[in-house]
């Protein structure tokens, strides 16, 4: 049995909606169990004058509508970038196969036409591809030539490849700089396209407020009624391990998994400026999002039962890192961890299959002039014993996580990338990077000295 209201508190208009109808339709299937129950039993609780409104779609079919012109855009960039489509008239014969098209002449008003006719239909399309594509093209995500002609960019193969909408891609491209760190990284992540529909419930801007005051990057002149607000002090939340009530710790289960595919593609955007370290900084928020966890707490925190008080002591007592944990002797590890037997076979069982990663390279030249293509091997061979590599242990991050690795070449003096490359692995692996180096650069002529593995969690 279900018994159910029909609006809802919409925290950016500060009033209550009304359900769609589909919505409460899908909530009215929950009235019984599956095989378990012959019926079920739905009360509807609604305002005197809207009852016949509901009598009459809940009893009659609903006519089914196509949304595709809503999302348009990420759509037909999808298309562009898998060569489907090369040109507007390709794009004009894509769409004609579409839900959408057929629900243009049966519904031409929904669809703001004002009629039916073929003409109608094709002076319609014309006119909203011709749109979509302009605005992809202002957005860089594909170019359109003058003979209608479409080929795909950068930016919208970063925005297909990640299942990120344009605009969000777009807003990345315009807003990073290379000055970026942590903080301003956090205000763009949170103000991604992806967070537009996250709902900010009744009396939850009060809640928000309560928990802004106890986190480490202030917001300035925040609206709590804002998703995008309420999407960074979450995130800050979750790195800062505080706890939330049942609402709002779902709402932020959502916004972490969304997270890490948008700091993917913006370490993208970062590299196709050759910027490193706002790069190392993206790569270090995958880290902490993975694990729950800022860049500057103790790396124990990633084990299980190692509170942030524990993770305290064992740095006063010389301990900074999971290895010089394993170093110690059982009994000053177990009296400095104070935990008890069952405890210590969980961090033993984490901490023994912790990365540890030797990395050996070796370089095409040992001298390096400006303009040279320098191409750089690198082997990775993990230390491990046992079964393959499990994905990555932690009770911070929602659904399982597989391994994922960045291998990094810039030059720091210059605060310039030269190459990078994502990838995953399990006991070995062989990495190629090549680059040219610029006079920026030309310090560094006696080859590659140093190159850095990043984990993104």
């Amino acid at each position: 049995m279900t018994i159910m209201g029909t609006q809802y508190y919409d925290g950016r208009e500060h009033r209550y909606v009304d359900y769609p109808v589909t919505d409460i339709l899908q909530i009215m299937g929950n009235a019984s169990r599956p095989d378990q129950d012959q019926s079920g039993k739905c009360f509807i609780l609604c305002h005197g004058p809207k009852k016949e409104y509901y009598k009459k779609f809940l009893y009659e079919p609903i006519p089914v509508e196509s949304h595709l012109d809503h999302a348009l855009h990420d759509h037909l960039n999808a298309e562009v970038v898998a060569k489907s489509i090369e040109s507007q008239s390709e794009a004009m014969d894509w769409i004609t196969y579409s839900f959408f098209y057929l629900r243009l002449r049966q519904n031409p008003n929904y669809y703001n036409m004002q009629g039916r006719s073929n003409m109608h239909v094709s002076d319609h399309l014309s006119e909203l591809i011709e749109t979509v594509l302009g605005d992809l093209e202002e957005s860089k995500c594909v170019a359109v030539e003058g003979d209608g002609v479409v080929s795909p960019l950068n930016l919208g193969m970063l925005s297909s490849y990640y299942y990120v909408l344009y605009t969000t891609i777009e807003l990345f491209a315009n807003s990073l700089k290379r000055k970026h760190r942590l903080r301003p990284i956090m205000e763009l992540l949170s103000s991604a396209s992806e967070f537009d529909d996250l709902a900010v419930r009744r009396k939850e801007s009060g809640e928000l407020q309560l928990l802004s005051n106890h986190m480490p990057h202030k917001l300035e002149k925040p609206a709590f009624n804002d998703p995008h607000v309420k999407t960074n002090l979450l995130l800050q939340a979750h790195l800062s391990r505080v706890s939330l009530k049942e609402d709002l710790a779902k709402d932020q289960m959502v916004i972490v998994q969304k997270a890490l595919p948008l700091l993917y593609a913006m370490v993208d955007v970062i590299a196709a400026n050759s910027w490193l370290k706002v790069a190392l900084s993206c790569m270090e928020l995958c880290q902490g999002i993975v694990q729950g966890a800022w860049a500057t707490d103790s790396q124990l925190l990633q084990l299980p039962h190692i509170s942030k008080q524990c993770a305290q002591r064992c740095k006063d007592a010389g301990v900074n890192s999971i290895f010089d944990l394993l170093d110690l002797d059982d009994e000053p590890r177990n009296k400095l961890l104070g935990l008890n037997e069952a405890q210590m076979a969980d961090i033993a069982a984490v901490a023994n299959r912790y990365p540890a990663i030797d990395l050996n390279l070796t370089c095409t030249a040992e001298e390096v002039q400006v303009g040279d293509n320098v191409q750089v091997d690198i082997t990775l061979q993990r230390d491990i014993d046992g079964a393959d590599v499990t994905p990555v242990v932690t009770s911070y991050y929602p659904v399982p996580k597989e391994e994922g690795w960045w291998v990094v070449i810039g030059d720091t003096a210059t605060d310039t990338l030269l190459a990078i490359k994502r990838f995953s692995f399990g006991r070995s692996h062989k990495v190629s990077l090549s680059f040219a180096p610029t006079e920026a650069g030309q310090k560094n002529v006696h080859g590659v000295s140093h190159v850095r593995l990043v984990g993104g969690g």
